[in-house]
C-alpha cells in the first residue's frame, strides 16, 4: 500500500502556499501521489500545474476534475499539458459532481450521469492518445454533424499515449463502472468492514471488461488526526462528516446520505440529515456516530493509526491518501511525518 495526501480546495482557512509546502513535503516522504480538488471555487488543474512544477517525484492527481465543467477535449487537452509538465506525472480523476453544482453552477443538466461518463471517457482515450478524435454518442457527438467542424488529433504529442484515469465512485453502478472503463477508484467514507460490498462492484466492471481487480488502484480519501485520545481526534472530523452526510445535495439526491445508509448507518444518516437541512449543523454534527467516524478515518496514537492501515491494506486499499485536519500548516507537516512512521510501522508499505 502506498500513501497518498488529499488537499481538497482552497477555503477560507488554507493559503495555496500551505498546500504546496505540504505538496513538497510528502514528495520528499515519499508519497506516491498529491490529488486537489474543486467544487465552485479553486480549480484542480491550476492548482496541479503549480505543484508540479515545484516537485520532483511525486504524482499530481485531480481529486476531481468536473466533468460537467469541461468538454471531454478541453479535460484531454488539459491532462495531456499537465503531464507534460509534469514529466509524466498525471493522474486524472473524474467526477460528475451533483446536481446542486453541476445544473446551478455549470448549467449542466445531471441527467443519466453514467452515460455521460462513458461517453467522455471515451473521447478524453482517445484524445491522449492522438486518435482522430470522431464521436457518435447519446451525449457527445464530434464532430457536429452540420457544420463546418472535423475530427481532428491532439496537436502535440504528450509523453504517454495513457493517463491513468480513476472516478469518484460511490453508488454501486458508478462502481461498476469505475472499474469497467477506469484504472482506479477515488474513493470517500471508505470503511474496512464495509469494503467488500463496495469491491464486489469494482470487480463486476473490471469482468465486463475482461479484467482482474490486480493492478486497479483502490484510492480512499481518508481523514487522519494524530492524538492520544481518539475521541478528541473524532470531534475533529465531526463537522466534515455531518457536513457531507446531512448537507452535501438534496433531500432526494445525497450520495453519501445513501452511502452512510448502506453502511447500516440509516437511521443516524437521516437524523443528521433531518437536522442539518433545518440549519442545526451543530446538532448534526453531534449526531454523527463516533463508529461511523472512526472507520472511516484513521484517529489516534501513531500505534493506532498503524493498526488501523494494516485493515485498510486487508480490505483493498492500494493507495491510502490522507485529508489532513490539523491548524497550521507545521501541524500538517508533522502529521504528514507521523502517517509516514506509521506506514513503516505497519509493514503493509511498498
Amino acid at each position: 500500500m502506498r500513501l497518498g495526501l488529499s488537499l481538497g480546495y482552497q477555503t477560507a482557512w488554507s493559503t495555496p502556499a500551505d498546500h504546496l509546502a505540504l505538496a513538497q513535503e510528502a514528495d520528499r516522504l515519499g508519497y506516491s501521489v498529491v490529488w486537489a480538488a474543486e467544487a465552485y471555487g479553486s480549480d484542480s488543474p491550476s492548482m496541479l500545474a503549480w505543484m508540479a512544477g515545484q516537485t520532483q517525484r511525486i504524482d499530481v492527481g485531480s481529486a476531481v476534475m468536473q466533468i460537467p465543467a469541461r468538454t471531454p477535449a478541453m479535460t484531454a487537452m488539459t491532462a495531456a499539458t499537465i503531464d507534460a509538465l509534469s514529466g509524466g506525472r498525471f493522474r486524472l480523476g473524474l467526477g460528475v459532481s451533483g446536481p446542486q453544482v453541476s445544473e446551478g453552477w455549470h448549467g449542466v443538466r445531471f441527467a443519466k450521469p453514467l452515460a455521460r461518463t462513458r461517453e467522455y471517457v471515451d473521447i478524453v482515450k482517445l484524445a491522449v492518445a492522438r486518435k482522430e478524435v470522431a464521436y457518435a454518442g447519446e451525449h457527445y457527438t464530434l464532430p457536429l454533424p452540420d457544420g463546418p467542424g472535423k475530427a481532428l488529433r491532439l496537436g502535440f504529442h504528450p509523453p504517454r499515449e495513457h493517463i491513468p484515469i480513476y472516478l469518484a465512485a460511490v453508488g454501486p453502478k458508478n462502481l461498476e463502472l469505475a472499474g469497467e472503463i477506469a484504472d482506479g477508484w477515488l474513493a470517500v467514507f471508505y470503511a474496512p468492514e464495509f469494503a467488500e460490498e463496495q469491491l464486489a462492484s469494482v470487480r463486476a466492471g473490471r469482468a465486463k471488461a475482461g479484467r482482474e481487480l490486480a493492478g486497479f488502484d483502490v484510492v480512499p480519501s481518508v481523514p487522519v488526526v494524530v492524538g492520544d485520545d481518539v475521541a478528541s481526534c473524532a470531534e475533529l472530523v465531526r463537522w466534515y462528516a455531518a457536513l457531507y452526510v446531512g448537507g452535501m445535495g438534496s433531500r432526494q439526491q445525497n450520495f453519501y446520505n445513501q452511502l452512510a445508509t448502506r453502511m447500516g448507518y440509516g437511521d443516524a444518516a437521516r437524523q443528521v440529515q433531518d437536522l442539518y437541512l433545518a440549519r442545526q449543523q451543530r446538532d448534526a454534527a453531534a449526531a454523527v456516530p463516533m463508529e461511523f467516524i472512526d472507520r472511516t478515518s484513521l484517529l489516534g496514537p501513531k500505534e493506532r493509526i498503524a493498526e488501523r492501515m494494516r485493515e485498510y491494506a486487508a480490505a483493498g486499499v492500494t493507495t491510502l491518501s490522507v485529508t489532513l485536519f490539523v491548524a497550521d500548516r507545521d501541524s500538517g507537516v508533522q502529521t504528514l511525518r507521523t502517517v509516514a512512521e506509521a506506514l513503516d510501522l505497519s509493514g503493509v508499505g511498498e
